[in-house]
């Protein structure tokens, strides 16, 4: 369920408060005054036993005596009353209750049912959506509506709050009162056992008194949910999270690297930064990140240039832009012969731009004109600190007109106290983030830049890769499957190998043996130099026993080796089993860097991707970033960009770069292979050596686990569906129609400038010439678990693909209904394309559970009307007799 009756809980006409009582200090006495003090226009109906009146209102001993059915119930009575009071609630028409009650959980019936589990299977029949428990409550400023116990009331604003925890809804609600920051809805989850935060996501989304979403998060349930509900909220509006919990929580038992580094917090800030949203450390920065991020326009990189009166306060900021891992711009030289002609001799002549302390108000606005024009620069950070020569609301009054023109972003530090606050007024109020210190600029500036990054992964258009020969998954999946029926979880690394090897993964040539006899054997058909490891299901490790030999060119010292092996085993592990050896040849990369790449299983997000530096010491050295899966090119760089290697892997000295783009393939073979095959659990390939020749794999560990049947729900994304892709028969030729790939944002792009002017207004409702990047982004990158576009496709000789027609559908949040829209290329209207990409629509929106598909086009579009008609669509004319109105029941007769 997700945003279906929500509005009831957000704009109720009246309010049921069962519980109500006049004993101090109690839930139902504070909730009760609230509401009234707070001022909300609505009907209350105070519900007790035990009262007539309470504050002046009359009280109903029970729910089935109340006058008119409430929107919305406020229920802070004992557990152990609360399913019953919802199944009654339900019974009358209530659609929305907030339960306040904590402990539901822990108290159980005589069946040992919990009063949570009661509450939900009472109110699931009457679709009767619940906050909570355990929760503070709910304020919707601009209805006037205070439905908490929280001590002070929220100010009307434009930002919503959505917490998990009790105690940061009264404190935040506390500390943004004294700062005059307001909110369009602050809301305190509690247990979240009906409405979460995907559930919230999806209703803020679209909320038009909503500009900006707050999370502080402890803990997500439905992974797939939050992230679709994220990714949709983060399109539409700044999304900005704390995550609680950022320390590690303990040892994690784990049978390889990957496992053991991919922390819970890893993976959050993985999915947070996948979902578009702002990830910051503290209560402060998730309101400062409001107003910059409001305030913001499109930044095209992040090279910062620093005007200041003041050297000391340029070189703090500098300071702070490099430890935050900013740049700092570098000024182009006719920049600088502008500013020589206008700044005193004496001057920086660098960035930061220092103009000297006796600065005029004009010199600000001519250096600032300079800067804002200069093609290296992405944004400019305005440092003044008072002096007696030029009042500072002055300067931001001469500035004022000139950042409200500019196209980039300016932020401005006015470094002081009292006698900055007309200043600061000023420029805010021509749309300029403003900060009381060098130090909060800077991490403005840089809230900017991550929100940017995290916004282009989350509307980036990837480019096409390579198509490999890979994928042998009946293969590799053979190997885990014969694990499986061997009682074994770990599979041998030459198993693991193969595994690889059927992804296309490189891998050194292995052969696994079961006496010291059979590794001399091997060692010499493979040829020397080899190395010899050893092979026990009990080890871990193989280097912690001594099991790894390296560069043995000789039987002899391979025989040496194995025996030396078997000797420590048995010294340091007794009760260890023996399998044999794994014997490899030497893979000689004098240049090979040593990554890590590896697949976890959080408990929450399900797969995710590890990438890092490599070695012995990896978890000593602690160099890794985290994805989730599925993997493309863009994805894939950005996770390699993440880590300290990165600077590695390019050339330096005499070293020549890595090959990315091998690295890059690797990465998203190993997405393929954590969503094609759900048995593994955990995968380390360690080292992975990386040069200007490719990339190998030295050693690999897999853990394998029966998987359940549903194990595509496992992913907090849903990958590419590609048992969808079909192909068809049209005008005897064969065509592929598939569901649409973000690689195919080229191709869409040609598609659109083949249609007609008419058909481009027909489809978009307006004349468009172009499509911009951000729109071909949403037309491409599609939630697989939302949205659906099917592609009808023509391969041409080269081997790219051209684009005929296009059918797409948008399923609300609560998969009842879906808005479609079909578009057939302009000079092939006519000839049955669109008759097939609805048929295949209609099919998959049947299969998905969906109960109507509905659109609206011109009336002038009658090819869509006749193909509607063809498919038994009811039309009916839009109220202002522009548009027609379209409906396909899914399932008539049900």
């Amino acid at each position: 369920m997700s945003i279906r009756n929500l509005s009831r809980l957000f704009n109720p006409r009246s309010v049921a408060v069962i519980g109500a009582t006049d004993r101090a200090h109690s839930v139902g006495a504070t909730v009760l005054n609230n509401l009234i003090d707070g001022g909300f226009t609505g009907e209350i109906f105070p519900v007790n036993l035990r009262h007539s009146t309470l504050a002046g209102l009359k009280v109903y001993s029970r729910v089935g005596k109340l006058p008119r059915v409430p929107d919305l119930a406020l229920i802070c009575t004992p557990p152990d009353t609360v399913p019953g009071l919802i199944r009654e609630l339900g019974e009358c028409g209530t659609k929305a209750a907030i339960v306040l009650t904590a402990g539901l959980a822990a108290v159980k019936d005589r069946h040992g049912n919990s009063m949570k589990d009661l509450m939900l299977a009472a109110s699931k029949p009457y679709l009767l959506r619940i906050l909570g428990p355990n929760c503070v409550g709910l304020l919707v400023p601009h209805i006037k509506l205070n439905a908490s116990f929280a001590h002070v009331n929220a100010i009307p604003g434009k930002i919503a709050f959505v917490s998990q925890s009790g105690a940061m809804v009264t404190g935040v609600l506390d500390w943004a009162k004294s700062r005059g920051i307001g909110f369009s809805k602050f809301i305190s989850l509690g247990d979240s056992a009906d409405v979460d935060f995907g559930d919230l996501l999806d209703y803020l989304a679209s909320d038009g008194e909503t500009q900006a979403i707050l999370l502080y998060i402890e803990a997500v349930t439905h992974a797939r949910k939050f992230m679709s509900a994220a990714r949709a909220a983060a399109r539409s509006k700044p999304t900005i999270v704390i995550k609680a919990g950022r320390l590690p929580e303990g040892a994690k038992a784990a049978s390889s690297h990957t496992g053991a580094m991919a922390g819970a917090d890893d993976v959050y800030d993985a999915a947070i930064r996948r979902a578009g949203m702002l990830r910051v450390l503290s209560t402060e920065e998730l309101f400062a990140a409001v107003e910059t991020l409001a305030h913001m326009r499109p930044l095209s990189g992040d090279r910062l240039a620093i005007l200041t009166n003041g050297g000391g306060p340029g070189v703090i900021a500098t300071d702070a832009l490099i430890a935050e891992g900013g740049h700092l711009a570098s000024l182009s030289e006719e920049s600088l012969e502008k500013l020589d002609q206008i700044l005193p001799a004496n001057w920086s002549r660098g960035n930061p731009v220092d103009i000297i302390g006796d600065a005029p108000g004009e010199r600000y606005e001519k250096t600032m004109e300079i800067l804002a024009q200069d093609p290296k620069v992405d944004a400019t950070l305005l440092i003044h600190a008072p002096t007696a020569i030029v009042p500072s609301d002055d300067i931001a009054s001469i500035l004022a007109p000139l950042v409200q023109r500019s196209s980039r972003n300016i932020l401005s530090c006015w470094f002081g106290g009292d006698s900055m606050h007309a200043a600061r007024r000023t420029l805010s109020g021509a749309g300029v983030p403003t900060y009381d210190t060098p130090e909060d600029a800077i991490r403005g500036f840089m809230q900017m830049v991550r929100y940017r990054r995290n916004q282009e992964l989350l509307m980036q258009v990837p480019s096409s890769i390579r198509p490999t020969d890979i994928t042998n998954r009946d293969s590799a999946y053979n190997v885990v499957r014969h694990a499986l029926a061997s009682g074994r979880e770990m599979l041998s690394e030459p198993e693991a190998k193969s595994v690889l090897a059927s992804y296309g993964i490189p891998v050194v040539k292995t052969r696994e043996v079961g006496t010291v006899d059979e590794a001399v054997r091997a060692a010499e058909e493979i040829g020397f130099p080899v190395a010899l490891k050893i092979l026990s299901p009990d080890i871990v490790h193989k280097s912690d026993v001594g099991g790894v030999v390296l560069d043995l060119d000789d039987a002899g010292p391979v025989r040496l080796a194995g025996e030396k092996m078997v000797s420590r085993l048995h010294e340091l592990m007794p009760d260890a089993r023996l399998v044999g050896f794994s014997v490899q040849s030497m893979a000689r990369r004098p240049e090979g860097r040593e990554l890590i790449v590896g697949i976890a299983t959080d408990p929450v997000f399900g797969p995710v991707i590890l990438f890092g530096q490599g070695g012995v010491a990896v978890e000593v050295v602690k160099d890794h970033a985290i994805a989730l899966p599925p993997l493309n090119h863009v994805l894939a760089k950005d996770l390699v960009c993440r880590t300290r290697i990165a600077r590695l892997l390019g050339g330096y000295r005499n070293r020549a770069s890595a090959d990315l783009e091998a690295i890059y393939r690797t990465l998203i073979q190993i997405s393929e292979l954590a969503i094609a095959i759900p048995e593994i659990v955990e995968l380390d390939v360690n080292p992975l050596v990386a040069d200007a020749n490719g990339v190998i794999a030295l050693d690999a560990r897999i853990r394998v686990k029966p998987a359940r049947a549903e194990s595509m729900d496992r992913l907090a994304i849903r990958p590419y569906p590609a048992e969808l892709e079909e192909c068809v028969t049209w005008h005897d030729q064969q065509i592929l129609v598939r569901p649409i790939k973000p690689e195919d944002g080229l191709a869409h792009l040609d598609f659109f400038h083949a249609l007609s002017a008419e058909d481009v207004h027909n489809r978009f409702f307006v004349a468009m010439r172009e499509l911009d990047a951000s729109r071909l982004a949403r037309l491409t990158q599609i939630d697989y678990d939302r949205e659906m576009a099917f592609v009808a496709l023509k391969r041409r000789a080269d081997g790219s693909v051209e684009i005929l027609g296009v059918s797409r559908c948008v399923a609300d949040p609560d998969n009842i209904s879906a808005e479609f829209a079909v578009t057939v290329r302009s000079d092939l209207k006519g000839q049955g394309l669109g008759t097939i990409l609805l048929a295949k629509l209609i099919a998959y929106c049947r299969i998905r559970g969906l109960q109507e598909l509905v659109g609206e086009t011109l009336c002038s579009n009658v090819n869509l009307l006749r193909l509607a008609n063809h498919f038994g669509f009811n039309a009916k004319t839009s109220s202002d007799g522009s548009t027609m109105l379209l409906n396909l029941p899914l399932h008539p007769g049900e």
